[in-house]
């Protein structure tokens, strides 16, 4: 009688172990939110992750302290240490006062984050000999047209890092007036020259789209079906899309706002899907952190060191950058441009990262790809505060003092970075930067 009670307490207390193990060595992801918590989750891959230097505890209360804010509506965050995603987590609503919960699931617009994706795919097909970054844009594209024939002077390098010599956001107010984006490329033959191309930083929407304009002639296939099948298909991206119909036939998709919680939905437009390569992309939160992992080296049968080389190389100086970052000059030291990724001095770390806005839609991608570390963001409202949470994880990540980034401490904000680009005249409401 001892005896087998002796081994029916092996057998339970066996069988609690390994569900204790089980628990913690393979992690958790769901989509039913639980309380007011939704979704915190750390994905590992089937092993004990390094130690973290992240307090993923603090910076979930300080993110459901920014939620308090009038002006926020619903927010998804990923946070990638050690080329695994340890925090992932939705916040808020995907409509204000709907009680529809933002899950990772949840999908969003990337806006100008969905320039990073025209120069990867760009970079990919230069690491395979499809075309050379230093061809003329005029090869490929039809209908770029530059000030005195410079489309023909003008190289793919200098699509990609805004260097075109034409002055910042060409013909963006006519695009948002619904004009065709083609048309208003060949147009730009009409403006003055700021600058010979190659010599001067000056950021573009009409103008890059040309992009997508070379993936297709390269390919032979529409933008939207390479990018799938090259990158976003293989990479698993499953919410990812390119066009307005891929977010509003989504099961979950956030609504974009520009008031605070106690107003309505605006429209969705299609002005910005219609120069893709420029603003066109949409994806869950889960998607981008995968995405910021295939930019780490994480996947390179999908991305080859030599085309990630390519586009996080610094290609331009952006001096106006560094205005725009000014509140953050105690972290930031230097800014400059790649091909669709901006490149930071951030207290003596190399890292890469870019912003987005389109209306009613924000979103911000930091990380250090040597630590194989970063943050990415998507929220569907108007503010810019939750911009400090790029700095509260850098800064966590490299055991720097802390600062009240996100201005949740019961301190006045501190002023955010618009999405891109000092001195930016934002026109209609709309642009994509």
């Amino acid at each position: 009688m001892l005896s087998r009670r002796i081994l029916q307490f092996a057998a339970a207390a066996m069988l609690l172990t390994l569900g204790v193990w089980a628990a913690t060595s393979i992690g958790f992801s769901s989509d039913e939110p639980s309380g007011n918590r939704h979704q915190l989750t750390a994905i590992g891959k089937g092993k004990d992750p390094p130690p973290s230097l992240i307090d993923y505890s603090r910076l979930d209360r300080r993110l459901q302290s920014l939620m308090e804010e009038n002006s926020m509506i619903g927010l998804g965050v990923a946070i990638v240490e050690n080329g695994e995603i340890r925090f992932l987590k939705g916040y808020g609503e995907t409509v204000a006062g709907s009680g529809q919960p933002v899950t990772p699931n949840t999908v969003f617009r990337w806006a100008s984050l969905s320039k990073g994706v025209a120069a990867d795919m760009i970079a990919l097909l230069a690491a395979q000999d499809r075309l050379s970054l230093y061809e003329p844009v005029a090869k490929y594209s039809a209908t770029l047209r530059l000030p005195g024939g410079n489309e023909h002077k003008a190289t793919i390098s200098d699509l990609l890092s805004h260097r075109l010599g034409l002055f910042s956001h060409a013909n963006d107010s006519k695009l948002e007036d619904d004009m065709d984006p083609r048309m208003l490329r060949m147009s730009l033959a009409e403006l003055n020259a700021i600058c010979p191309p190659g010599t001067c930083h000056s950021y573009q929407n009409v103008a890059y789209d040309a992009a997508s304009e070379i993936v297709e002639k390269v390919t032979g296939e529409r933008y939207e079906d390479a990018v799938r099948r090259r990158l976003f298909r293989p990479l698993g991206m499953t919410s990812a899309s390119i066009s307005r119909d891929g977010l509003v036939t989504a099961p979950s998709w956030a609504r974009p706002h520009v008031g605070g919680k106690n107003s309505k939905p605006v429209e969705v437009v299609e002005s910005y899907y219609r120069v893709p390569a420029a603003g066109g992309v949409n994806s869950s939160i889960k998607d981008l952190a995968l995405w910021m992992k295939a930019q780490m080296g994480e996947n390179s049968s999908v991305l080859p060191a030599q085309a990630l080389q390519a586009v996080q190389s610094a290609r331009a100086t952006t001096p106006g950058e560094m205005g725009r970052m000014r509140k953050f000059r105690e972290r930031i030291a230097k800014a400059s441009y790649g091909l669709g990724w901006r490149i930071y001095d951030y207290a003596g770390h190399r890292v890469i990262g870019h912003r987005g806005g389109v209306r009613g839609y924000r979103s911000l991608v930091m990380f250090d790809p040597e630590r194989k570390s970063g943050v990415v963001a998507l929220w569907n409202s108007s503010t810019n505060q939750p911009g400090g949470l790029e700095f509260e994880v850098m800064d966590m990540l490299y055991r720097l003092p802390q600062r009240d980034w996100l201005g949740v401490d019961d301190r006045p904000t501190p002023d955010q970075p618009t999405p891109e680009e000092a001195g930016n005249v934002i026109i209609g409401g709309g642009g994509s930067r």
